[in-house]
C-alpha cells in the first residue's frame, strides 16, 4: 500500500478541511492519533486510535451499512444511489478524523471498487467531494490485513490456524503454519497459503435470494462456495491435522453467530470478541438462524433490518469453510482490516519502540 497521507485536497473543501490537513501533518504538536477506514462492499467502517504501551486505544469509531456493491452481481457498475449513500458516510468519517486530530490515516476500498468499471471514477469523486484519498487494495493485501488484525486471538499453542474474513463481495482466507514466535512478531510471515474467494454475503444473497432461505436453497449456496474454496482447501489440507488446530473468523456473520449463541438481547463486543465456540455450538446457532423468517431476523437487535437478508448467505460461506477444515473450535474476532491497518501504520512508525512515540 502507498505510504502517503490519506487526506486529499478537495476541489470543493468542506469546512475545516485545511485544519485537518495541518493536523494530519503533525503541525499542531498534538499526540499521535491514527485512523483506519475500511470501505467494503456492504459496510463503511472507521477506527480512530492512539498508541499505548502494548497496542492501541480506540478513541472513536463509526460503522454504517452503505451497500456500495449493491447490484454488482448482475451489473458491472456502482449505482448512483449506492455512491451517494457511501459519500455521505465518508463525510461523517472525515468529520470524525478532523475532530480527533488524526495525524496519519489509511483509507482503503475492497471488492466492490475492484470489480466495478466505475471504481476509479468513484475514487476520484471521493477525492474531489470529500477530500479523502481512497486506495483500492488488491486481494493479497486484503487477506494479509485480515491476518494482521486477527492473529492476536490465535491460540498460542496452535501449530496451524485457518483465518477467514467473510466480506460483502469477497471472502479472504489464509493458513498460518507453525506456532507464533512471540506476540509482537508479524503474523503474515506465518502465512503458508492464502486466497480471496470472489463470493461474499451481498453477491451470494443476490444470486440465491437472502430473504426467504430454505434448507435446500441454503445448501445450494454452500455448494457454490465449496466449489470456489476447493483450490485453497487442497493447498491447505495439512492445516487441520496440526496440533491444536482451530478456525479463527471475523465478519458480521461470525459475530452474529456468537451473539445468537450467547442469547444477547443487544450486541456486546466485549463478550463476543475472543469467544471460543465448539463445533456443536456453531452448528446449533446456524440451525437456529435457518429456522427464522426475514421479519424475525430484522427484529433481532444483533442482526437488524439492514443485514437480515444477508446473514444466512454468510452462514453458508462459514459452513463451506467448516466442511473444508473440520475443527472442534472456532474463535470469534470482532476485529479485522481496520485493526490490521492500524497495527501496520504503528509498526512502520516504530511507536512500540522505546521513545518511538510521544
Amino acid at each position: 500500500m502507498r505510504d502517503e497521507s490519506a487526506f486529499a485536497a478537495p476541489a470543493r473543501p468542506a469546512a475545516g478541511a485545511e485544519g485537518l490537513r495541518e493536523r494530519a501533518a503533525g503541525r499542531d504538536g498534538r499526540r499521535n492519533v491514527y485512523a483506519a477506514l475500511d470501505l467494503g462492499t456492504n459496510n463503511c467502517r472507521l477506527l480512530v486510535a492512539e498508541p499505548t504501551g502494548a497496542g492501541f486505544r480506540v478513541v472513536d469509531a463509526f460503522s454504517r451499512i452503505v451497500r456500495l456493491g449493491e447490484g454488482l452481481g448482475s451489473s458491472d457498475r456502482l449505482s448512483e444511489a449506492a455512491i451517494e449513500r457511501t459519500v455521505e458516510a465518508l463525510r461523517v468519517c472525515r468529520a470524525k478524523m478532523q475532530a480527533r486530530g488524526v495525524r496519519r490515516a489509511k483509507i482503503i476500498a475492497t471488492e466492490a471498487c475492484r470489480l466495478a468499471v466505475n471504481g476509479a471514477a468513484f475514487v476520484e469523486r471521493v477525492r474531489e467531494e470529500v477530500g479523502l484519498d481512497l486506495e483500492i487494495v488488491d486481494r493479497q493485501t486484503e487477506a494479509y490485513l485480515a491476518v494482521t488484525g486477527c492473529a492476536a486471538l490465535a491460540d498460542p499453542r496452535a501449530e496451524s490456524v485457518v483465518i477467514f474474513d467473510i466480506g460483502g463481495g469477497s471472502t479472504e482466507i489464509a493458513w498460518l503454519d507453525g506456532a507464533a514466535a512471540n506476540p509482537s512478531a508479524d503474523p503474515t510471515r506465518r502465512i503458508r497459503a492464502w486466497d480471496s474467494l470472489p463470493v461474499g454475503v451481498v453477491t451470494l444473497a443476490e444470486r440465491h435470494g437472502g430473504s426467504e432461505v430454505t434448507r435446500l436453497s441454503f445448501e445450494g449456496m454452500v455448494e457454490e462456495v465449496v466449489d470456489k474454496l476447493a483450490a485453497f482447501a487442497l493447498r491447505a489440507a495439512p492445516a487441520a491435522t496440526a496440533p491444536h488446530f482451530h478456525l479463527l473468523g471475523t465478519s458480521g456473520t461470525v459475530t452474529t453467530i456468537a451473539a445468537m449463541h450467547l442469547r444477547l438481547v443487544r450486541y456486546e463486543r466485549r463478550r463476543v470478541d475472543g469467544l471460543w465456540m465448539s463445533d456443536a455450538e456453531v452448528e446449533s446457532a446456524i440451525g437456529d438462524l435457518l429456522d427464522t423468517r426475514l421479519e424475525q431476523r430484522a427484529d433481532n437487535p444483533c442482526i437488524g433490518r439492514d443485514r437480515a437478508d444477508l446473514v444466512l448467505a454468510g452462514c453458508a460461506i462459514l459452513e463451506a469453510i467448516r466442511r473444508a477444515f473440520p475443527s472442534d473450535r472456532l474463535r470469534i474476532a470482532d476485529r479485522g482490516l481496520r485493526e490490521g491497518l492500524l497495527m501496520n501504520m504503528m509498526r512502520e512508525d516504530g511507536v512500540w519502540r522505546r521513545g518511538g512515540w510521544r
